[in-house]
Formats: structure tokens, sequence, C-alpha cells
């Protein structure tokens, strides 16, 4: 599998269809994107350092669990950033879900 940087644009898509996930319960972040998803039949998650198993879980879920046969992951893109003041590196994913 190819690893491919995460687009950085000042106008990305729609803010509709975006769910950046928070340090909150897993279950919370699920039904807020199974509503997105819902509503626009595809939403793009966005998590980075140790909120990606989070939004991993969540995206689990909705496929899995709550939309099963319904939807899936169209693609899941992966970045690291090392920062230039203190040198740490950051992870980044980017799931994109779909409604079949």
């Amino acid at each position: 599998m190819e690893l491919q940087e995460i687009e950085r644009s000042e106008n990305e898509n729609n803010q509709d269809d975006m769910y950046f996930v928070k340090d909150e319960s897993v279950m919370t972040g699920a039904l807020d994107v199974f509503t997105k998803l819902t509503a626009n039949k595809r939403v793009i998650m966005k998590a980075k350092g140790y909120l990606i198993p989070n939004a991993v879980a969540i995206a689990n879920i909705v496929t899995e669990n709550m939309l099963k046969g319904n939807s899936s992951i169209q693609d899941i893109k992966l970045d690291s950033v090392i920062s230039e003041e203190d040198g740490k590196m950051t992870s980044n994913i980017q799931i994109i879900l779909i409604k079949i």
C-alpha cells in the first residue's frame, strides 16, 4: 500500500462533510459521524496524534455496526509532520466514509 500526503489547502472540501475527531467518547463521535453521513452521503474524518485510534474505532463502528452493508470506507490517508519549533513528529489520518 502506498502512502499519500494529505492535501493541505485553505479552501478544502465542503465543511459540512468534515468531521474532526475530538477527545470524547467514541460512541459520541460515531453518532456525530452517523448523523453527518445520513445527511451528506460522504464524511471526511480527520484526526491527529493520539486521536488516530479513536478515528479508526469510529469508522469501524459506523461501517460495521450502524450502517452495516450500507456504508464503506472509501479511502484512508496517513501523514506525519515534523514541527519546526521542537522537532516533534505528529501523525495525521484522513478517513473517507461513504454511504452506499
